[in-house]
């Protein structure tokens, strides 16, 4: 089970038995989503494990017993295992996290089942045994294996539960047992007359003794062993708890963050690493005329659309390992090559450019279905030294500054005099060109440019670009 709030209709004894105390209570607000979640994949995961574990070790007794005791009376038990294996297959059916009657009732079964068809007088057997020589056979270990196979799947005071249950149950068959079971006076007269009277040999060799003081240490074993699996059980919930407190965390990060830094952020316990000066692509998107197109239009709907192509550079920036470094109202900008940099980081950013482009065809189609106007997008690469670090005291900011930003900012804007949707930089290309023959393909398409001139530079930089 889990740490869930207890359902309705549960027996008064199974609910005092089977609930769940409040320092386990899942975590509520933003949390729970991701403890749920956690909680639902783990209950999966133990019920298919658990499910297995049965079947193969029910299979194994199977195959055990004919060896063990040749006969037809064993066909009783193969009964027996054939209904633990459909019980088991019916708990895997009804689980789910949170409470449920059913599957308490199902576990009970388990433990009802089995003390059942152990202590009772097997009817294919020819002979005609006290009912207490079921003791003899040392059967009570069987009872411990479907605890064991408990802690694969349920929370930990449903094993608690469980072994409580279980030694109500064995309890309660020796009392069964010992006022209602089969007797055969003359085989304890036999035991005496053989042992002496009130010898302790006697008792215990006696056909028709329970033998109440074995069954009560097994109880406590029982108990013992569940408390301990049960602690067990527990440490794992809580690392659970803990995991999907980290996964929260790395979610929250990954709102903020592109998935390579926050790997890095999760992989190292200072910030990413010292101010350093390494190689980097960097692609600038904007929104052309934007300004005309949110005249005379609803707010939100602007907005809407704002969203809607963040989501889709986002998107592209992400699946071409890029870093998402910042947004700029109707733009963005993105780095290839921090924090670790890469032989195909300017390959990476020219294709995820043209996969935006891509993108924003597709857009456009729909939003001509729906009579809405087309957006236009610009793009602009280049690639070279930046300067890379945490910025801030207290609340990190991981930056990328430096001429290259500035140039490659700058690129991004002369897609406006050129009459083009993408430009890079001469640098960029040929380092494309280095990553390797398959990036080839990336280049198709697109002009060389006579040198231009980039505010803030002593020299014109060659430029190439895609209509």
């Amino acid at each position: 089970m889990s740490d869930a709030p207890s359902a309705q209709g549960d027996a008064p004894l199974l609910r005092r038995i089977f609930d769940i105390v409040p320092d386990d209570a899942p975590p509520e607000g933003p949390a729970a989503r991701f403890a749920e979640a956690a909680l639902a994949r783990n209950k999966r995961e133990g019920m298919d494990l658990a499910l297995r574990a049965r079947w193969i070790a029910l299979a194994v007794i199977a195959v055990m017993l004919p060896l063990v005791g040749p006969g037809w009376e064993m066909l009783w038990f193969h009964g027996m295992l054939a209904l633990l294996a459909v019980n088991g297959w019916l708990q895997r059916r009804v689980a789910r996290v949170g409470r449920s009657s059913l599957e308490v009732f199902l576990i009970v079964a388990d433990l009802a089942i089995m003390t059942a068809f152990l202590l009772l007088p097997n009817p294919l057997s020819d002979e005609a045994l006290p009912t207490a020589m079921a003791y003899r056979f040392a059967t009570f270990k069987y009872l411990l294996l479907f605890l064991a196979f408990a802690t694969l799947a349920y929370h930990w005071r449903t094993v608690w539960g469980m072994g409580v249950m279980g030694t109500l149950i064995w309890l309660g068959g020796f009392g069964l047992v010992a006022l209602f079971g089969a007797r055969d006076p003359a085989l304890s007269e036999a035991t005496r007359q053989a042992f002496g009277s009130g010898a302790s040999l006697a008792d215990l060799l006696d056909p028709n003794a329970s033998q109440g003081f074995i069954r009560v240490q097994e109880a406590v074993v029982m108990l013992l062993i569940a408390g301990t699996l049960a602690t067990a059980q527990r440490r794992s919930a809580r690392l659970l708890m803990s995991h999907a407190g980290l996964e929260r965390e790395r979610a929250n990060l990954a709102r903020y963050f592109s998935p390579n830094v926050v790997e890095e952020l999760s992989s190292n316990d200072e910030p990413l690493k010292r101010v350093r000066t390494q190689n980097v692509a960097v692609l600038f998107v904007d929104i052309v005329g934007f300004t005309r197109l949110t005249e005379g239009r609803d707010p939100a709907e602007v907005i809407d659309d704002l969203r809607e192509f963040h989501r889709r550079m986002e998107t592209e920036v992400f699946r071409h390992d890029g870093t998402l470094d910042k947004y700029l109202g109707d733009g963005l900008m993105a780095t290839f090559g921090s924090p670790v940099a890469s032989e195909r980081d300017a390959a990476d950013a020219l294709r995820c450019a043209l996969a935006m482009i891509d993108s924003v065809a597709s857009w456009n189609e729909d939003r001509a279905a729906r009579g809405e106007a087309p957006i236009r997008a610009s793009f602009g690469v280049h690639t070279g030294a930046a300067v890379l670090g945490d910025i801030g005291a207290d609340r990190l900011e991981f930056a990328v500054i430096g001429e290259t930003v500035n140039v490659a900012s700058r690129v991004e804007a002369l897609t406006r005099p050129l009459g083009a949707t993408l430009a890079a930089t001469d640098e960029a290309v040929r380092r494309a060109r280095q990553a390797g023959p398959d990036c080839g393909p990336l280049l198709e398409g697109l002009e060389r440019r006579d040198p231009q001139e980039i505010r803030g530079l002593d020299r014109r930089v060659e430029v190439w670009t895609l209509a």
